[in-house]
């Protein structure tokens, strides 16, 4: 088996450090197949990319430099000029050896939870590379509590590995974990993806006359306020009232001190019936505007 790890925080975050030496170690264990282990990850901070590859028309060829992991000075790094999702499309498409069976993307710091999923270059490397059949794993720890244990969220991460490898291919799995001693997690459990996020609310700072830009008056140029929130709520009622603990929102988990997990998948058709409804109804409508 290979894993090909990337991450959104840039080649010399100690998350990808961390994961990397674990992944070393599991890769060192004699076993009946074959591990290895291979990091190609950007060689700057693209934290919430998701999964854009850039302008890639505009050039022929992505620069790389090779870096040394402490700890891990055997296991082949690259780091590219390019954002995460493209860093693993040129690492599955033959750019730094033979292709990887699993993507495992992180250690992000900084949970990505609810909205975020969307945004975040993490779990996109991961989307990326499904795309292209492989099966990942984005991991990421919650922020805010130095020191960081990053050892916890790697011995989880590659815990999951058995399963994911046995998955169907297009799996992917996001793993949020808090930042505790891997003996003070209380576990791990399935999570529903969250409706928190980041950006609460924008203003226009008074900028806007009442009615906003459409009343008239508008300024030309100025700043729009932002206001942002926590990335991991305070915990609700997990237990629900009843002792029902399954499943529950990846936010609350992790501050619940829970290790979140949740398969998700990235763009596809919509197929659902009322999906199919709506395509036929703006087919109809669209039909009309073309001369006959």
């Amino acid at each position: 088996m290979r894993v090909l790890v990337t991450n959104d925080d840039g080649v010399h975050a100690p998350g990808l450090a961390a994961i990397t030496r674990a992944l070393r170690d599991w890769a060192a264990v004699a076993t009946p197949e074959t591990r290895e282990v291979v990091v190609v990850a950007p060689l700057a901070n693209h934290s919430g990319a998701s999964a854009a590859v850039g302008t890639v028309y505009e050039r022929e060829s992505i620069s790389y430099r090779r870096v040394r992991v402490q700890g891990a000075e055997d296991v082949p790094t690259y780091g590219v000029d390019a954002p995460p999702a493209l860093a693993v499309l040129v690492g599955v498409l033959g750019g730094f050896g033979p292709r990887p069976d699993i993507v495992v993307s992180g250690i992000n710091l900084g949970v990505n939870v609810g909205r975020s999923v969307l945004h975040s270059g993490t779990v996109g490397a991961t989307l990326a590379g499904a795309q292209l059949g492989l099966r990942g794993l984005a991991v990421s720890l919650r922020a805010g509590f130095p020191p960081e244990h990053w050892e916890t969220a790697s011995a989880v991460a590659v815990s999951l590995l058995p399963a994911l490898s046995a998955a169907q291919p297009r799996t992917v799995l996001n793993l949020n974990v808090p930042s505790v001693p891997l003996d003070q997690l209380r576990g791990v459990r399935r999570g529903r993806i969250s409706t928190s996020g980041l950006v609460k609310s924008a203003s226009d700072g008074g900028a806007w006359p009442p009615g906003g830009p459409q009343a008239g008056g508008a300024a030309e140029e100025g700043e729009v306020r932002l206001t942002l929130g926590a990335a991991v709520p305070t915990l609700g009622d997990l237990e629900g009232g009843n002792g029902d603990e399954a499943p529950h929102d990846d936010a609350a988990l992790v501050a619940a001190g829970f290790a979140s997990l949740t398969a998700i998948v990235g763009v596809r058709e919509d197929s659902a019936p009322g999906a199919d409804d709506v395509v036929r109804a703006a087919l109809r409508q669209a039909e009309r505007v073309i001369p006959r």
